[in-house]
């Protein structure tokens, strides 16, 4: 039980929430007692995880496999310049940031790559699942686990000046296979941040957004989510709503009506991916064997620039930085050539 003074800093830091009447004091219990997985904390997530963290949800685990770059800083409210220098994952700087921000909060950071073999316990014991990735095929493994486990999960997605927002409640609306029946689009078929930019304010719309149907379902007002595709043409000055109601008894899903799940199971699961807006390729390999950091540092010690932290090794060769994970993921910059980067991580690294 929460002693008195406990109670007090509680009733004074979210007395405005408190009095939004749908809110109230039992709405603020149920935030309070919620558990939140947070997929990605880039742009989306940076404004989801400091939203939810100021609304008092009670446990937020941050899941991203990424480090800092001085070109997040556009959009990624949560980081610094300082954050960029210090090398630290996005998942470890963001929990520390958060934590002073609210105390109360039970925030754990997990530094990796989320797949199929691991995206059941990223979302083990949570009330809901909120997407800041940026691609489409972690949505689809996301999509498959929600359904699988009856977890809602909330989409949302930007480009340039546009982006997208829908709640998928498992068992009640359409799920994003549903709605994107043909599954993700194949790669370079589709326009990217790299090609095509992204500008910052549709990043706080769409968070905002998904922030707020967040809140609605962890203070126990289901009822009030917004269940229809939402999207925003910030340049253009438009918004629509798309009412996707009929969609789950309209077409033939694999994942809501006949519970194949393809990207849970494996079955559909890149192991390779270029970065979106980086110039860079992710390597992933299956078994998540753990490499010596300190090791893998005196071994490229003679031959490259390296510098180390706990959760990670970096070094620069010629016109590249490799970046080297204790799972051994590693992400080259310098290049979206998938041949290139496994040669170059192959040369350095080892296969």
């Amino acid at each position: 039980m929460p002693n008195k003074s406990d109670t007090d800093t509680a009733d004074s830091r979210y007395s405005r929430q408190v009095r939004f009447s749908s809110i109230g004091e039992n709405g603020q219990q149920a935030l309070a007692s919620a558990r939140v997985a947070l997929i990605g904390c880039g742009a989306l997530g940076s404004v989801i995880a400091e939203t939810l963290v100021r609304a008092g949800v009670g446990f937020l685990r941050i899941v991203d496999r990424d480090f800092l770059e001085l070109s997040n800083l556009q959009r990624q409210t949560l980081f610094t310049e300082a954050d960029v220098a210090g090398g630290l994952p996005k998942a470890v700087v963001a929990a520390d940031r958060l934590k002073e921000i609210n105390s109360q909060v039970e925030i754990e950071p997990v530094v990796t790559d989320v797949v199929s073999g691991n995206i059941r316990a990223m979302v083990d014991g949570c009330d809901l699942i909120l997407d800041g990735t940026d691609n489409f095929e972690i949505r689809f493994l996301i999509n498959d686990v929600s359904v699988a486990t009856g977890t809602p999960w909330i989409y949302g997605g930007c480009l340039g000046a546009d982006g997208q927002m829908m709640v998928v409640l498992p068992g009640e609306t359409p799920c994003l296979h549903c709605l994107m029946i043909d599954g993700p689009p194949a790669p370079g078929t589709t326009a990217t941040c790299d090609s095509f930019g992204i500008l910052a304010p549709i990043i706080n719309v769409i968070a905002s957004f998904q922030s707020m149907e967040a809140i609605k379902i962890l203070s126990g007002n289901r009822s009030a989510v917004n269940r229809k595709l939402n999207v925003f043409e910030m340049w253009s000055n438009t918004f629509r709503q798309m009412d996707i109601s009929a969609l789950r008894e309209s077409v033939e899903c694999p994942v809501c009506q006949e519970r194949h799940f393809d990207w849970l199971d494996g079955q559909r699961e890149s192991q390779s991916v270029v970065l979106c807006g980086r110039n860079a390729v992710q390597l992933s390999f299956s078994g998540g064997a753990k490499i010596s950091l300190d090791d893998l540092a005196k071994k490229l010690s003679g031959v490259a620039e390296v510098t180390k932290n706990a959760f990670l090794v970096r070094f620069h060769v010629g016109d590249f930085s490799v970046t080297v994970f204790r799972d051994g993921r590693g992400i080259v910059s310098g290049t979206d050539d998938l041949s290139v980067a496994k040669r170059i991580y192959a040369q350095y690294v080892g296969n």
